[in-house]
């Protein structure tokens, strides 16, 4: 029986988007299936590039021009934003169950169905890109969140902690002013999909603090404390506000962390 593990290496390293999407249908399928092993032969690969399209370019985030959603090239800007963040989501997902090996069975339940839905994400607004006459790789795009995933890739409760908890938890404060400013210029199919994406995203965070504390309690430390470290280490301490405090109390964040959290949006 093939292994789980080498099944979504080999998602991972897909490049197509339309087979990155085939390939992670048919691995989450085989995995709830029970048609792969829960069984490894050595560790994982040391972490690396994962499988993408030549296009988009990646550049610093600095250089991706600001575009208002006044026109339609602007708002077809934005849906590529996101669908480039929803890309590289599926790819993060799959790289938490690929090279974390010791966790509960349920960690890879949860992550391989994380790795769905951010699919189903990225085949939504890629849809509407083009109907907005636009393919993904149009625009520029940044590589913050794999950056991200590569300095996280020793310790699963370094990952769970600062990907969804931070970088993708940063999605929940930020998606109602995008579905508002979207419904405003008229682009009510883009604010549905959006709607849909928050929804999930606000079960994906909770899936990062659940392990996260997890992790935490197995290794007796505080979560709050612990946090607080990871965000000095490897945030320098900055985080943007305003927060959306009912979506990430939905996340799994406590009221110690929200209040942590706070605090560093006003010092910054």
């Amino acid at each position: 029986m093939k292994s789980l593990f080498s099944a979504v290496a080999e998602c991972l390293a897909v490049c197509d988007p339309d087979e990155k999407l085939q390939s992670t249908a048919r691995v989450q399928a085989a995995w709830l299936r029970g048609e792969l092993a829960w069984s490894t032969s050595g560790p994982p690969a040391p972490i690396g590039a994962p499988g993408r399209p030549q296009r988009p370019w990646l550049v610093p985030p600095r250089a991706l021009p600001k575009r208002g959603l006044g026109s339609r090239q602007g708002r077809a800007a934005l849906i590529h934003a996101v669908a480039h963040i929803e890309f590289n989501a599926i790819n993060l997902a799959w790289d938490a169950v690929y090279r974390f090996r010791d966790m509960p069975r349920a960690f890879y339940d949860d992550w391989s169905r994380v790795a769905a839905e951010e699919a189903y994400h990225f085949r939504m607004l890629r849809d509407h890109l083009r109907h907005l006459g636009h393919e993904y790789g149009d625009f520029d795009a940044h590589n913050g969140l794999w950056e991200m995933a590569e300095k996280t890739a020793h310790d699963p409760l370094v990952r769970m902690a600062l990907v969804p908890r931070v970088l993708e938890a940063r999605g929940l404060d930020v998606t109602p002013g995008m579905i508002e400013r979207l419904r405003a210029h008229g682009e009510e199919p883009a604010a549905g999909i959006l709607e849909i994406i928050l929804r999930d995203e606000v079960g994906h965070v909770a899936i990062g603090s659940r392990w996260y504390r997890h992790l935490c309690e197995a290794r007796g430390l505080d979560p709050t404390a612990t946090f607080r470290g990871l965000l000095r280490d490897f945030m320098k301490g900055r985080i943007k506000g305003p927060l959306n405090i009912d979506a990430r109390v939905a996340g799994g964040f406590q009221e110690a962390e929200l209040r942590e959290l706070e605090t560093l949006c006003r010092e910054t």
